[in-house]
């Protein structure tokens, strides 16, 4: 992918569902499993999708954005909330359709809510100091 797909907020990483699984076979050292992190938010275009791309280079994570409403490119589904260790969402809102959706797969989910409104565009100065500040607080 060019510089150009990254500007038009497509995404740049697989899915989390298509990469994860096992340490490949004949390793001697442990190795430690990575956190696995879902960004939500409405149509998860911008905020979702600039923040997978802030933490896809740190090596103690494996992330994905999704949207929750029915126009998301990449829509939340079942697979992702299991995969999922943390979610974070940019509203209340969809926490709560989290919860309305998937219920009981939500109920072991440890979910932040980041509180960061839809004004921005994707990579967004703005939008990243923001990600970067809220969310590594969960993070570490």
């Amino acid at each position: 992918m060019n510089d150009d797909t990254a500007m038009r907020g497509e995404r740049l990483t697989t899915t989390p569902i298509e990469t994860h699984g096992a340490t490949p076979m004949g390793s001697d050292r442990c190795v430690a499993r990575r956190r696995h992190v879902l960004f939500v938010c409405g149509p998860g275009r911008m905020r979702s999708l600039t923040a997978e791309q802030v933490f896809a280079t740190r090596p103690d994570l494996h992330v994905a954005a999704a949207g929750i409403n029915s126009r998301a490119e990449h829509a939340v589904n079942a697979d992702l909330v299991r995969w999922a260790d943390v979610i974070f969402v940019m509203e209340d809102v969809q926490r709560r359709r989290l919860l309305d959706q998937f219920g009981e797969m939500m109920q072991d989910k440890s979910t932040v809510l980041l509180d960061i409104p839809d004004r921005y565009e994707y990579m967004d100065p703005q939008l990243i100091r923001l990600l970067k500040t809220k969310a590594v607080r969960h993070l570490g």
